[in-house]
């Protein structure tokens, strides 16, 4: 099987991440896909590695990931003759993505409307923070404005009750998105396999964040009662904790049949007395003393260090995980093993790959991101333009 998305022409007219993902997933089984940035300095998620606090490095990270494979195109849209352009790749694309505020769509001249009028299989896929109606429309959002914090996530997630709500990761709630709005092409090209006509579909921030919260938010549909969490020394159930290693490395049980691996844990850790105290016996008694037995484990796994309790743990066949840092991403084996991990074509750095995949098709070897209009030229002259009207717009400062 070739490339699934092969011959699929797609335009990407979005910023920063969740909608541009969503064109990379579909660039990942073959797609074209052509990516709409104004001249200069081009899409601001460039300048991410710039910001306080961001990891530092000579390569934009964020860009290489989310922008992989895509063509570059530099186009004023301010301009008549820059939104001409984009709408002649309009005449013949399959796909066009944007996350542009809803009111900058129409002054840009890409508002579903109008472009549904310049080519009736066109699918449309919109995304926004808070949805396309209702009060909060135009409201501004970001995943750790619109997705952590408004669907509780930023709440829920505090380590403790008494601690300030938990601080959320770049792109931590756009990347789910992106996959998101991918799910909906994907069914609205299906839809037009069948019908022969495009349509819109869409999805937000707001959405996808109550989505991923979704127990805790139908809990709280149901009129649950909520119990704050307590400290870690406090947890409800010690089979279900983290630990801290002689190494300070740390790593996490999550038992759920304890009556078949509470002995085994307890003989791993060399804590074999337990098995037949009483007062841990029955898993009820283990969550009454959670506290005495969370003290015991600490002092345990305190003995040895992180990759010696992997060894053992593995052998025993207990789940848990360790607590990755950043820094043992590069070298995680299974994620090599598996292609997680990628190496870009014709480059060894890794880049991470679209998290599913097609039996028998392939995917496109990652390329990397383009550089500002990079295939400006290639592109317009694709569409009809000669030498001349291209050198003019370069001129004008419409193509770049």
């Amino acid at each position: 099987m070739t490339n699934i998305f092969e011959g699929l022409k797609v335009i990407d007219c979005g910023s920063f991440i969740a909608a541009p993902a969503a064109a990379t997933l579909l660039s990942d089984f073959g797609a074209d896909v052509i990516k709409i940035e104004p001249p200069g300095a081009g899409d601001t998620f460039r300048q991410v590695p710039k910001l306080p606090g961001m990891p530092q490095s000579q390569h934009a990270y964020g860009w290489l990931l989310d922008n992989r494979n895509k063509r570059g195109l530099a186009l004023d849209l301010v301009k008549s003759e820059g939104q001409a352009a984009l709408h002649r790749l309009i005449a013949d694309a399959d796909v066009f993505i944007t996350n542009y505020p809803l009111a900058v769509r129409k002054k840009l001249a890409i508002d579903h409307p109008l472009l549904a009028k310049l080519n009736e299989r066109l699918i449309y896929a919109s995304f926004t923070g808070y949805g396309e109606g209702g009060a909060e429309a135009s409201k501004p959002g970001f995943d750790v404005t619109a997705y952590w914090a408004r669907s509780g996530l930023m709440d829920m997630l505090r380590s403790d009750a008494s601690t300030p709500p938990a601080r959320a990761l770049a792109g931590m709630g756009d990347h789910p998105s992106g996959v998101s709005l991918f799910a909906a092409i994907a069914v609205a090209l299906y839809q037009r396999e069948r019908t022969g006509r495009g349509t819109m579909v869409g999805s937000s921030l707001l959405a996808n964040g109550i989505w991923s919260n979704g127990i805790m938010a139908q809990a709280a549909l149901c009129g649950a009662t909520f119990t704050p969490r307590p400290p870690r020394e406090k947890s409800f159930n010690a089979l279900g904790c983290y630990y801290r290693c002689r190494d300070g490395r740390w790593l996490l049980l999550s038992i759920v049949n304890e009556q078949r691996d509470w002995p085994v844990v307890a003989k791993c850790l060399g804590l074999d007395t337990l098995i037949d105290d009483s007062r841990f016996a029955k898993q009820v008694d283990r969550f009454a003393r959670s506290a005495e037995l969370i003290a015991m484990f600490d002092a345990a796994f305190a003995k040895r260090d992180r990759d010696e309790w992997r060894v053992l743990l593995d052998e025993a066949g207990i789940v848990f995980e360790c607590v990755a840092e950043m820094g043992d991403l590069p070298t995680d084996r299974q994620m090599l093993d598996t292609g997680v991990l990628v190496p870009f074509e014709n480059d060894g750095m890794l880049t991470i790959d679209s998290p599913f995949f097609v039996d028998g098709a392939d995917k496109v070897r990652p390329r990397r991101a383009p550089a500002v209009g990079e295939h400006s030229e290639q592109i317009l002259r694709e569409i009809g333009y000669d030498e001349t009207v291209i050198a003019k717009l370069r001129e004008n400062r419409i193509v770049a």
